[in-house]
């Protein structure tokens, strides 16, 4: 069974940094499928973030977060990162990656994708 697993949350003041890391069994290769990170803060509707396409991987980013967010890829340790700089209060909750299983960013309706992480929680707070 295919499955993704998220690391990298924590506690980090407005204006700091972390990344996010999506991994996934060897079985499963991350690098031929589109993986999309979403987030779901407490009370709200899981919402989109942004994507990474197949590998090489072209990006694409909600507004809210362009210029701060960075995704890519690891192709040998098969993971995708989210890195997130100058994290304001806004941006927490629960981070989870996603596939649809296929090799494009297809958008960020949450019915469509496949296979989920268990999620990581990104607090920001001062």
């Amino acid at each position: 069974q295919v499955q993704l697993v998220e690391s990298g949350g924590g506690l980090v003041q407005p204006g700091g940094s972390l990344r996010l890391s999506c991994a996934a069994s060897s079985e499963f290769i991350l690098d031929w499928y589109a993986i999309t990170w979403f987030r779901q803060a407490p009370g709200e509707e899981r919402e989109g973030v942004g994507c990474i396409s197949k590998s090489p991987g072209t990006t694409e980013y909600i507004d809210s977060v362009k210029g701060r967010f960075t995704i890519s890829r690891d192709s040998v340790r098969n993971t995708v990162y989210l890195q997130m700089d100058n994290l304001k209060p806004e941006d927490a909750g629960v981070y989870y990656c996603a596939t649809d299983l296929l090799d494009y960013c297809s958008g960020y309706d949450v019915n469509t994708m496949d296979v989920w992480g268990q999620g990581t929680l990104v607090t920001v707070s001062s």
